[in-house]
């Protein structure tokens, strides 16, 4: 794998290494050790599968507070997206700052989102899969959300939002919370 920074502070862009025969081709997607020697999530307790029919559907801007922060493995196996992340740790240089990624299944990169982050995505053609690993177990009460389109934050999305839940249309603006983000 190649790991590749990105600018917001412990966020990283994997590139995996096909080898290939005959047969087709090989690659390793994960590697504690790995990770571990990258400051990264080396354990993950599940595994979520995200379908999107429709080209704009926009799932996120999802995270969970502490003690329940989780750390998520993105990969689009099918179609494509643009991924977002947003840095909500307080003290981290990149606070508030946000990157997109595009992941397809032609390009296979991988995504690594810290805790601490936002992370959500938009679908860039129909029929969209998305797999992740996320090192800690979804926590209802913990689950919080960003806006999609918080001023604050000044995320352009791709496309037109053509699907969305309800939730995610209805998180609040940052400058209406009362309470830390993270």
């Amino acid at each position: 794998m190649i790991y590749r920074e990105t600018t917001l502070k412990d966020a990283w862009l994997i590139e995996l290494e096909p080898r290939g025969d005959e047969r087709g081709s090989f690659a390793r997607s994960m590697c504690r050790e790995e990770f571990l020697q990258h400051g990264m999530a080396g354990d993950y307790v599940q595994q979520n599968t995200s379908v999107s029919a429709q080209r704009g559907t926009l799932r996120g801007l999802h995270y969970q507070i502490q003690p329940y922060a989780e750390a998520k493995l993105i990969r689009c196996i099918r179609g494509a997206i643009v991924d977002v992340i947003v840095d909500l740790r307080e003290d981290s240089p990149s606070y508030l700052q946000h990157e997109a990624f595009e992941l397809t299944d032609r390009n296979r990169h991988q995504l690594y989102v810290p805790p601490g982050f936002a992370h959500s995505f938009q679908t860039l053609v129909d029929d969209t899969e998305v797999s992740y690993l996320v090192s800690a177990p979804y926590t209802p009460h913990a689950e919080r959300g960003l806006r999609f389109n918080d001023e604050l934050l000044g995320i352009v999305w791709p496309l037109p939002v053509s699907t969305m839940s309800d939730k995610d249309r209805a998180w609040p603006l940052i400058d209406e919370r009362v309470e830390k983000l993270f």
